[in-house]
């Protein structure tokens, strides 16, 4: 077979006016889609990068959430508790009117008088 007669050979070119601006031309293609191909990889990069930060932000998040759910469960449950604590003394206790819980209790004379003195002396 002859030299260039092949046609999948595409080492050889015709020649044609302007042939060294289509070499230059096609140079430029290869260039210009090289650094898109780079570009297009940093992209694609930078937004995995990005995913991943956000799934881990969210997984924090969730612990986050779930820890202070748990905190908020737990101060419900002491928020009962002394409640009922406060509701089982109160008949007990002649020194704390329901107008004298309105005010801080540094700011009640009757609280401190009550407070000084053991409950079973009273």
């Amino acid at each position: 077979m002859a030299q260039g007669s092949d046609s999948n050979d595409t080492s050889y070119r015709s020649p044609s006016p302007g042939g060294r601006q289509s070499s230059s031309d096609d140079m430029k293609k290869v260039m210009r889609r090289e650094k898109n191909r780079i570009a297009a990889q940093k992209s694609r990069m930078r937004q995995t990068q990005k995913a991943d930060s956000l799934h881990l932000e969210s997984e924090n998040l969730e612990k986050e959430n779930t820890a202070l759910r748990k905190e908020v469960k737990q101060l419900t449950e002491e928020v009962k508790y002394l409640s009922s604590v406060l509701s089982s003394h109160e008949p007990q206790c002649a020194g704390l009117t329901p107008a004298g819980l309105l005010y801080p209790p540094h700011h009640h004379a009757a609280y401190h008088q009550h407070m000084a003195v053991p409950h079973h002396q009273h």
